[in-house]
């Protein structure tokens, strides 16, 4: 197998703010797998919160290059094992080989990714639409831009949350969901938490930091009259188990935990242990949505509207439209990359 990649920077629609930053555009890297005539696609974004470059992954890929020039055409899930051996300090790279395994294994045997996971093909949750931190006035454009979604997700961390989600409630009867991005104190998580409970929100996800102790987060999980979803705090498969009553739920992102491999066992144990399951995106292309909605069947929550935010897309594949996840005809991911 040959393994390559392209770098392509993504322009967003509108600057994307939560409570660490703005994004002006995506940066990514497009990698592929190739196996005679097929390529199979991944992908992974530069993150500086997470410290990854282009040339911090081009290093990491270039070290398991020949590694799988060497190698026939495996189960993924062996792949990634291999490639881990290698690069397990970096899970962002993991992830996009691992996408690109997926989608190649399951083009070649005609299978689409959610078979080769072993998954059943159950599509009934529904993604959530993403309203970036802004003005209240223009959250409001934003949200009148994208009408008709069943679920919105409303980035907070300003000094004026509850006003930007009791003006939003008054445009739409929609799920609301808030993600705090480690923006919130454990007091205003609990006092939050009351007045959003009476606007019907459906949950908070990660309020605190990351680090914040872990009593201040189960003060949050025991006093907060709303369920609260770990992200930033659920990065690896370790830290399922350290989120379990610390959290309600877990919001599994591809590329912190290293790909579709990983992401599949984290999801299975966090429902062993009864906690909610939810599989979110970066600002990304089609080829990382599509291979993140592959976990569907495991799934109480889906966030899987960052390429719908993106003002060009590099590929065609899974579709997000109105919160409904519709799959391609075509196996695999069902990734065509259209640079």
């Amino acid at each position: 197998m040959k393994l390559h990649w392209q770098r392509v920077e993504l322009p967003l629609k509108d600057p994307f703010t939560i409570a660490r930053g703005t994004l002006y555009h995506q940066q990514c890297l497009i990698v592929g797998l190739t196996h005679g005539d097929v390529t199979g696609y991944g992908e992974v974004t530069c993150n500086s919160y997470y410290g990854h470059t282009y040339e911090s992954l081009e290093t990491s890929l270039s070290q398991v290059r020949e590694l799988i020039a060497d190698g026939d055409l495996i189960h993924p899930g062996e792949l990634y094992d291999r490639c881990s051996e290698v690069i397990a300090h970096d899970r962002f790279a993991l992830s996009a080989i691992d996408g690109a395994a997926y989608d190649l294994f399951g083009k070649i045997h005609g299978m689409r990714t959610t078979e080769v996971l072993g998954l059943p093909a159950i599509n009934q949750t529904q993604s959530s639409y993403t309203l970036g931190i802004d003005s209240i006035e223009e959250m409001v454009r934003k949200y009148r831009e994208q009408p008709g979604w069943p679920v919105y997700k409303i980035k907070l961390g300003t000094p004026h949350d509850l006003e930007i989600v009791q003006a939003l409630r008054q445009e739409t009867d929609a799920t609301i969901r808030v993600d705090a991005n480690c923006g919130w104190t454990p007091e205003q998580t609990i006092a939050n938490s009351r007045v959003l409970a009476e606007l019907g929100v459906e949950f908070i996800e990660q309020p605190l930091p990351a680090d914040a102790p872990a009593e201040s987060h189960r003060r949050g999980f025991l006093e907060s009259v709303l369920p609260v979803i770990a992200d930033e705090s659920c990065r690896t498969e370790a830290d399922v188990e350290k989120c379990h009553g610390l959290f309600h739920g877990i919001n599994v992102k591809l590329c912190k935990c290293g790909g579709l491999t990983p992401a599949s066992r984290m999801l299975k144990q966090a429902r062993e242990l009864g906690m909610k399951t939810m599989v979110g995106c970066m600002i990304e292309s089609t080829v990382g949505i599509s291979a993140a909605a592959q976990l569907l069947p495991l799934l109480d929550y889906a966030d899987f509207d960052g390429a719908t935010l993106l003002a060009a897309d590099s590929a065609r594949g899974v579709t997000i439209r109105n919160g409904k996840v519709e799959f391609s005809s075509i196996s695999g991911s069902g990734i065509e990359l259209l640079i």
